[in-house]
């Protein structure tokens, strides 16, 4: 009679143990990976956007278009320098009709602490043929409040560089300081009224030698009263828009390309309205 022994415990923990090794691991099915997100394409800018808004700018708002835009070698330079010359003729023209209505160039208007609010550009739209974009503007209220700030994007197309987008930056200033046509206030303004600079007789030194309107090296905010820092002797910086020069409004209408180079004292002399310095801006 043959015996039979029954397993041990440590046998038949080691059978269970060889078991295991032999069965392959059930593993957590992985879960499927996730394609990358794209990364985001920001809209397309103008060419001279600032590359770098967090660096050093000297003083200029950051958020600004970087000049010039149309360089010395840009073959659409002459085609877009008459393009600007026009726009700018135009808005000389609005300038003379806002002062044979009112009596006298615009300053733009005060608002509730009676300083200027909005710019002399926002009070030219209806003899631009926007009135309904001047008719959106609270009067009484500054560039930057919630209802004026959601304009800024509406700048006509006149105000900009030629085809090209600036988002509200115009390069388009006037001058205020001594002997200038946009003198300081001197009186706080009633809110919502309009605010004057002078009135075109007082121009002694002659409409076709005096500046009133010029491309400025530093664009604003279309709607913001900030023109350019005159002192005399010191001009401030011209030619944003064009490597080989800049575009002069002058206060009879006319307009001249004046190319790199000029003096100071004469550039200076043509901003002032009654220095009774003659100048030549044509070189």
């Amino acid at each position: 009679m043959s015996l039979r022994f029954a397993p041990s415990t440590l046998a038949v923990a080691f059978i269970a143990a060889l078991s295991l090794v032999a069965i392959p691991a059930c593993k957590k099915p992985k879960k499927p990976a996730e394609p990358d997100s794209p990364t985001p394409t920001p809209p397309p800018g103008p060419s001279f956007s600032n590359p770098n808004p967090g660096s050093n700018t000297g003083g200029r708002d950051p958020e600004a278009p970087r000049s010039p835009v149309f360089g010395t070698s840009d073959p659409r330079t002459a085609a877009m320098r008459q393009i600007a010359e026009n726009n700018l003729k135009q808005i000389l023209l609005a300038l003379h009709n806002y002062h044979d209505t009112y009596g006298g160039l615009p300053a733009g208007f005060a608002d509730q602490s009676g300083k200027p609010g909005l710019s002399w550009r926002v009070a030219i739209l209806p003899f631009l043929e926007h009135d309904t974009l001047y008719r959106q503007f609270k009067l009484d209220e500054p560039w930057d409040s919630p209802n004026n700030k959601a304009l800024i994007s509406q700048m006509p197309p006149v105000y900009a560089p030629p085809r090209e987008s600036t988002r509200g930056y115009t390069f388009y200033r006037g001058f205020t300081g001594p002997n200038t046509w946009l003198p300081p206030q001197q009186q706080p303004g009633r809110a919502g009224q309009p605010l004057f600079g002078v009135k075109l007789f007082q121009i002694s030194d002659g409409t076709s030698n005096t500046i009133l309107v010029a491309e400025a090296y530093d664009p604003v905010i279309w709607t913001k009263p900030d023109e350019l820092q005159f002192t005399p002797g010191n001009p401030p910086r011209l030619g944003g828009v064009f490597a080989s020069g800049f575009c002069a409004g002058m206060a009879d209408t006319s307009v001249k390309f004046v190319r790199p180079g000029i003096d100071s004292k004469t550039l200076s002399n043509a901003i002032q309205i009654n220095d009774g310095n003659a100048v030549n801006l044509d070189q």
